[in-house]
């Protein structure tokens, strides 16, 4: 793929960006290309509508806090907000990013069932995660939850180690709580289980060109994507930016994203309305 080098110059705030030589409107009004940020898709057999770009709350995420929480409960929200009034319908967050009181806010003026929400546990016991998903409900203040993960797999047999965990989840599928069920892994082993198991309905893959945080090589990891895909699977990205590595080819990366052919939809961590303005213009910016 011919590498393309696109770069900010003018303020977003303003209205517009420039684009080599282009002049192009913020928040995805950009020329006509095959995606927008805000495009509906449907994430496997889940019967999940919901847009193409999640907006990510846990940009260096870990114990409790990320990027998106310490801008405070007003920034973050009023970011969501303005993602959501732009036509974006995915909130990406987790118990390990302390970002569920920031969307929260963000629900107050934010209908509930126009948005997807996926979260995600480390905990790896059944009395554990039946406790997660109760809190989590408390936090995020709402009856469901649309997609739950189980976080940071890494394991190669996780689907027979973590059966009783698993079964949990289902029962709390079941019961109308959890929409759909799924993980997130960190090595390729246990990335090619959640490729195998029945039990996987929406699997959050890392992917990007330059293979920086990734459970393998590109080719690798796709190849595996692949095959969730044939069989059904909702596949949505992270890592679409190498956690920040290629914050100054984001244009490069979001077009090896939707060109890959293997992802439903990513979720790309903002920290200010500006930026997300500017991943959604890159977006619909990417010639068809």
């Amino acid at each position: 793929m011919k590498r393309r080098e696109f770069v900010t110059i003018s303020a977003i705030g303003l209205g517009a960006i420039w684009i080599g030589s282009r002049s192009v409107p913020a928040f995805g009004a950009g020329p006509p290309g095959r995606f927008k940020a805000t495009d509906m898709v449907t994430l496997g057999k889940t019967g999940i509508k919901t847009s193409r770009l999640a907006m990510g709350t846990g940009s260096h995420g870990f114990g409790g806090s990320s990027n998106q929480g310490r801008l405070g409960l007003a920034k973050c929200a009023d970011m969501l907000w303005a993602g959501y009034d732009h036509g974006l319908r995915f909130i990406d967050t987790a118990d390990a990013y302390g970002t569920h009181p920031h969307v929260r806010e963000a629900l107050k003026r934010i209908p509930r069932e126009k948005v997807t929400i996926l979260t995600k546990s480390w905990n790896r016991e059944p009395d554990g995660i039946r406790a997660d998903i109760e809190r989590y409900r408390k936090e995020l203040n709402t009856d469901y939850i649309d997609i739950f993960l189980m976080h940071c797999l890494s394991d190669d047999d996780w689907t027979t180690k973590h059966r009783a965990t698993m079964d949990v989840i289902s029962e709390f599928k079941q019961k109308g709580i959890i929409r759909a069920h799924g993980c997130s892994c960190h090595t390729i082993g246990a990335l090619r289980a959640a490729a195998k198991s029945p039990w996987v309905e929406v699997d959050l893959a890392r992917l990007n060109p330059i293979g920086h945080h990734m459970d393998a090589d590109p080719e690798t990891v796709k190849s595996v994507l692949r095959e969730m895909r044939a069989a059904g699977k909702g596949v949505v990205g992270m890592k679409i930016l190498a956690q920040g590595d290629m914050g100054t080819r984001r244009s490069e990366a979001i077009e090896y994203a939707l060109a890959s052919g293997v992802l439903d939809a990513f979720t790309i961590g903002c920290e200010s309305r500006d930026e997300q303005s500017d991943i959604m213009t890159r977006i619909a910016a990417i010639a068809a």
